[in-house]
């Protein structure tokens, strides 16, 4: 069948990757005149790594190994040691932080030449029971037998089906970046969170010598952010201990990206009739949990699946999003608390290192049906 695909980041390649092996025909519809290459990384665990290699993507090599997230109090105490080794070991799958640029490249590359079509930005969507047409804003049109929105939390596709649904703010944002910081960390495979009364700040080593830096801030709904980031970061931030005044100093300000966190209501069904979402689309969460991503790559697994010798378009597609629904709900739900936001070290050092790694291993198989669908 014929596929239309809006949006082409990891959720919308990983799908057009998917399809494409099953023989369907697809296109993809970016309205960026290019693939994206900024911002920051992303972390692939288990779930995540396993579907990118089940869809050829050859992840060797590309960023860096993550075994431990170790969590300090902003005057450098240790607080907790996550091992995340036993779901490696349980799941066959390491977790890798990578460049984002590095992973939509990745995406793109295994698609047939003229599959990605840049610049053209969906305006609207018209369907009946043959088929789906989308319109674009230069004036022309594609159409074909179904459309997916990949086209993020602000998606022209999600609104057309379900009218204008704000996202719900958390009351938290994000400073992140990425950055060459002469540190250890970057050439290690330990990822550090840090907490203190003003926030939080992540650090995982992203490879290529590269460290993924982030600070979340509490953050009031309409807040405008601040004329100079860095400098505001540095104020925040800058009396805590090493390693966060490295990482401060080593901050370009031209690259610090900035957004507030915010949540979609995770319906049991998500699309209508020939039509249906994946992604940020779908279910926007905070990446409190960093699981935005590896959620996307589990859309397109299961979107995959469930087109494969599909007769009834419509029935597949909706089989598609409740089998979908409970495990988004689940990730959405743990993210929106914001609780490894949360300053509450009497209550973190309560919690025995050996029981982080069995427990962060039940955690991921909850929030997955690529790896529940897995052998035991």
């Amino acid at each position: 069948m014929k596929v239309l695909v809006i949006g082409a980041g990891v959720g919308g390649l990983a799908l057009a990757r998917g399809l494409v092996a099953d023989g369907h025909r697809v296109r993809v519809f970016e309205k960026a005149p290019g693939l994206r290459s900024s911002g920051g990384a992303l972390t692939l665990w288990s779930n995540g790594a396993g579907i990118v290699a089940e869809l050829g993507g050859a992840l060797e090599g590309a960023g860096a190994p993550i075994d431990v997230l170790a969590q300090y109090e902003a005057g450098g105490r240790p607080l907790l040691r996550m091992d995340m080794v036993p779901a490696v070991r349980r799941y066959g799958w390491q977790h890798v932080c990578v460049p984002r640029r590095r992973l939509v490249r990745l995406l793109a590359d295994g698609l047939p030449e003229g599959s990605v079509s840049f610049g053209r930005e969906c305006t609207g969507v018209v369907q009946d029971g043959d088929g789906v047409r989308v319109d674009f804003a230069d004036g022309s049109g594609a159409a074909g037998d179904v459309l997916v929105g990949a086209d993020g939390h602000h998606s022209v596709v999600r609104r057309a089906l379900r009218g204008r649904e704000a996202c719900k703010p958390s009351g938290w944002a994000t400073w992140q970046g990425m950055e060459r910081v002469p540190l250890d960390l970057v050439a290690g495979r330990e990822g550090r969170l840090i907490i203190g009364r003003e926030g939080m700040c992540g650090l995982l080593p992203a490879g290529e010598g590269l460290l993924q830096w982030w600070f979340d801030r509490p953050w009031r709904p309409g807040e405008p952010p601040p004329e100079s980031p860095l400098a505001e970061l540095r104020r925040w931030f800058g009396h805590w201990k090493s390693p966060v005044p490295e990482v401060l100093a080593s901050i370009g300000g031209e690259e610090i990206e900035v957004f507030p966190h915010c949540r979609h209501p995770v319906p049991r069904t998500w699309g209508e009739g020939r039509c249906t979402l994946v992604g940020d689309a779908a279910h926007t969460m905070p990446p409190a949990q960093a699981q935005g991503a590896n959620q996307a790559l589990e859309d397109a697994w299961a979107l995959t699946l469930a087109l494969r010798g599909a007769s009834d378009v419509p029935a597949a597609l909706r089989r598609y999003e409740r089998r979908r629904a409970g495990h988004a709900a689940f990730a959405s739900l743990a993210a929106r608390t914001e609780y490894v936001n949360r300053y509450l070290p009497s209550l973190h050092r309560l919690v025995p290192d050996r029981l982080t790694g069995p427990a962060y291993t039940w955690w991921l198989r909850s929030v997955s049906g690529y790896l529940a669908a897995l052998p035991r």
